[in-house]
């Protein structure tokens, strides 16, 4: 009998995270673990092997990215289906076996390349923090995730539809990735999935949430929801986002928004609460998307000591 999922996840200086999500997950002869370690300080593809000799891990030499990360699990992966996770999220308990469900929906449904299951923050009374997405505008690209912060009370129980995938999990045909390609590591954090979504959709596929399963997200445990170097992606990044995917003229309308009104405010706003490393990060991020490169080396010298 083949393999007919592979879970992927990557780890980045988070082996007890990882050790988490592994412990969340009943193995059985279908499914695989693919844990790709993206050059954490220690070994830890070399402890989570010791510790699970049924797990894969491939330690890589250098920090990919998210999406570096992911694509080197990609290709040692074996599954018909791949379930890509953040290592910082966890299945709830009985929860697992409802991710048979996200397959059946697929199987039914050709045209459907990735589908998500529903996302709830791991803390308090487990608030949603996705059931799907709305749409990007063009020259703000503003959007927002169904039902963040809510209250679970079985209003977001249908599923549908989204335009973008989220990161945190996400199942992908294998036959979707052969004919779309993998994802786009230009960005190294945040927008890759947004871009590769983008991707799924000029090929022809759907894209799903479907709540028949959910996961628990602790959310950025290894960048840090106020870090500099996550200050720096999410700039730079979604000018990138915007040359890709956006076509002229609404680009340069898009470029004017985002630099000029967007990037100033927060320039601006960093200098009053006298965060000088938050203010470098956001010029570095614009002034390395004008120069079309990717200062992750010197932002994470200058400002942090892990990702």
């Amino acid at each position: 009998m083949g393999i007919l999922l592979s879970i992927i996840t990557v780890d980045y200086n988070g082996y007890t995270d990882t050790c988490d999500l592994i412990d969340s997950i009943p193995f059985n002869e279908q499914m695989e673990v693919i844990v790709v370690d993206n050059a954490s300080q220690k070994d830890e593809a070399t402890q989570i092997t010791q510790r699970y000799p049924h797990i894969k891990a491939i330690r890589s030499k250098k920090n990919l990215g998210f999406s570096g990360g992911n694509n080197l699990g990609i290709q040692v992966a074996r599954g018909k289906y791949l379930f890509f996770i953040n290592n910082d999220t966890e299945f709830p308990l009985g929860e697992w076996k409802n991710i048979e469900r996200l397959i059946h929906r697929m199987e039914s449904n050709p045209k459907i390349g990735i589908i998500c299951p529903k996302i709830r923050f791991a803390w308090d009374n487990h608030p949603i923090q996705f059931a799907g997405y709305t749409p990007l505008t063009k020259v703000t690209m503003r959007n927002h995730a169904i039902g963040f912060g809510e209250e679970d009370q079985g209003q977001y129980d249908t599923p549908h539809p989204t335009p973008y995938a989220h990161g945190a999990a996400m199942l992908v045909k294998r036959e979707a990735i052969e004919k779309v390609g993998l994802m786009p590591e230009n960005y190294f954090l945040y927008y890759e999935e947004l871009d590769w979504s983008m991707m799924f959709t000029r090929a022809g596929y759907d894209i799903w949430y479907d709540p028949n399963c959910t996961i628990f997200h602790k959310e950025s445990k290894s960048t840090g929801q106020a870090s500099p170097l996550r200050t720096y992606y999410i700039t730079r990044n979604r000018l990138l986002f915007a040359r890709r995917n956006i076509q002229l003229p609404i680009r340069f309308l898009t470029y004017c928004y985002l630099m000029g009104i967007v990037g100033l405010r927060d320039i601006a706003i960093h200098t009053f609460k006298r965060r000088s490393d938050q203010r470098k990060a956001s010029i570095h991020g614009i002034c390395d998307f004008i120069k079309r490169r990717d200062g992750y080396k010197k932002m994470n010298n200058i400002f942090c000591s892990s990702e």
